[in-house]
């Protein structure tokens, strides 16, 4: 037997297996050196001059001598000024009884930036979108407001409408956008009401997106196919026609609530991704020229301001989170008491609830929303109910009224203004067309819908009060949670490419819950998710649940 090693092996090796080793390592560090070679000198090199075969070899350098010079003089010049400007504002600081003609270019200096720090930051953003909203309503001879075609008359405003008229020779055109989230009969019955006061265009924009590289490299190679749009054709003929009997180059704006598809309308009529697009509302906060043709421009508007008066559904829905910060809760169970219940258990696969918060439980244990200790996340169900019905995927329509009556800022004469220059019997074939060409869903797969009607809205800065700090800073801080339902919108729109009021309604609906179900709630299981923290909630996918 074998005597077991009662030490450590040594670390010795012989001589020549550590030449060897030796070897290879400078066999190594010499292929290396090799390559660097190849690859060509890191370090830059140093400027040779120029050279005594030049001619002009004296004036050139001469040249160069003064150019130092000069930027050198430039250098002590700015030193200089910037030492005098500190020394005035010391002055103004510590002498107050300073003569006025020393500091007047002091204080306009202050004054310009001032101004300048208070039109980017300062200013309401309010303001800015109607002082933006004027000047396209004053530069366009035709307006397209664009409608959401599951709600289109909750998409007017008759503020604006209001002033288009007042406008002088505009004329307005209604574009049903999103026609293929609404059921073809729905849909043909809402063109049959809305053809007897304006021109309407059944339109659905093409809503392929592309990454930011990809999206720059293939601007010049159209990335929006002309099959994914329908509908361009139509309105196409219908401006081209307008432009012909105008006798001139045309501009035509694009105004309409926000998420109504405005700037991707744009995008499927120039085939190209000019105007910037995403979930989030609000994008567009500028007007932005897109040249259609040599006589047609088109012209992009920022969203209109919606009135706080209007009602909850309607704030909920047409309000953008980026500008007005409403509760998600509130206006989540607002929506849901507009909609049928029957259609939405079927369609979100949920049991029968009585009031919103037993839906959003739910609805939360559904998709997997979790917080600490496995209790259900009700305001993150509320998050992305409200961020699937205001998105481009969820399919719900909405009744047009029974019997057709003008709105009060229309009248027959307003109405055969409008339709003047347009060729009507062209536009109802390819309104035709385009309907047959849809892919719409069936009546049993969508969900009605009660509209609330025509949406106030704001055209006048004065009519927006300014902002206190107190809201300003509630807004920074709620702002945050804000961002969580762009990020569940994203993953809605993955599935959907594979395939003020005192009491709100939540809390009414909470007082309605007896105590017993709250005991159960605050005790729920956690059978999906264990010990999850906050950020692992946010990072979930919650793509599983979908399938």
């Amino acid at each position: 037997m074998k005597r077991p090693k009662l030490k450590k092996a040594s670390k010795r090796m012989t001589c020549h297996k550590r030449y060897k080793i030796q070897k290879k390592v400078r066999e190594h560090h010499r292929k290396l050196r090799k390559e660097a070679k190849k690859r060509g000198r890191k370090k830059p090199r140093k400027d040779p001059g120029v050279p005594n075969s030049a001619p002009f070899k004296e004036a050139l350098l001469r040249e160069a001598e003064l150019r130092k010079q000069q930027l050198e003089e430039l250098k002590q010049q700015q030193k200089l000024d910037r030492q005098k400007e500190q020394n005035k504002k010391r002055k103004l600081e510590t002498d107050p009884d300073v003569e006025l003609s020393n500091t007047e270019p002091v204080k306009e200096e202050l004054g310009q930036r001032k101004a300048k720090k208070a039109k980017t930051s300062k200013q309401n953003p309010k303001r800015l979108y109607c002082q933006e909203l004027k000047k396209v309503i004053e530069a366009s001879d035709v307006v397209l407001e664009v409608l959401d075609a599951r709600d289109p008359l909750g998409c007017r405003c008759p503020q604006v409408e209001e002033a288009i008229i007042r406008g002088g020779q505009k004329k307005l055109v209604l574009v049903l956008n999103k026609s293929d989230l609404v059921p073809k009969e729905n849909l043909e019955n809402w063109l049959s009401y809305l053809k007897k006061e304006l021109p309407t265009v059944v339109f659905k924009a093409s809503t392929r997106r592309k990454n930011k590289r990809k999206s720059i490299k293939m601007k010049k190679a159209a990335p929006f196919k002309s099959e994914v749009c329908v509908g361009k054709e139509g309105l196409w003929k219908l401006l081209e026609g307008f432009q012909k009997i105008f006798g001139k180059a045309i501009h035509v704006g694009v105004i309409g609530f926000p998420n109504v598809g405005k700037s991707s309308v744009i995008n499927s009529l120039k085939q190209e991704q000019i105007c910037n697009v995403g979930v989030s509302m609000g994008l567009t906060r500028c007007m932005q020229l897109v040249p259609l043709d040599t006589q047609i421009t088109i012209i992009d508007s920022p969203c209109f301001i919606v009135s706080p008066l209007n009602s909850a559904p309607a704030l909920a829905l047409r309000s953008p989170a980026s500008i007005e910060v409403v509760k998600p809760l509130e206006a989540a169970s607002a929506i849901l008491s507009q909609a049928d219940a029957q259609q939405v258990v079927l369609k979100f696969t949920v049991p029968v609830f009585t009031n919103s918060l037993e839906f959003f439980t739910s609805f939360a244990q559904r998709r997997g929303l979790h917080q600490k200790g496995g209790s259900p996340n009700v305001e993150g169900a509320a998050k992305v109910l409200w961020s699937e019905w205001t998105g481009a995927f969820l399919g719900y329509y909405c009744h047009p009224p029974a019997s057709w009556t003008p709105p009060p800022h229309f009248n027959e004469s307003i109405v055969t203004d409008m339709k003047w220059g347009f060729d009507l019997e062209e536009l109802e074939k390819n309104n035709a067309h385009s309907i047959q060409a849809i892919k719409s869903p069936h009546l049993a797969s969508s969900i009605l819908f009660q509209s609330s009607g025509l949406t106030n809205g704001v055209i006048d800065e004065k009519d927006i009060p300014e902002e206190l700090p107190k809201q300003k800073k509630q807004k920074q801080e709620q702002g945050k949670s804000y961002e969580d339902v762009n990020m569940d919108q994203r993953i809605v729109d993955k599935e959907g490419d594979d395939e003020h009021l005192d009491m709100s309604p939540a809390e009414e609906a909470c007082e309605a819950l007896p105590e017993k179900a709250q005991a159960d709630k605050r005790s729920a299981p956690s059978f999906v998710l264990d010990k999850m923290t906050e950020e692992e909630d946010d990072a979930y996918d919650f793509s599983k649940d979908y399938v």
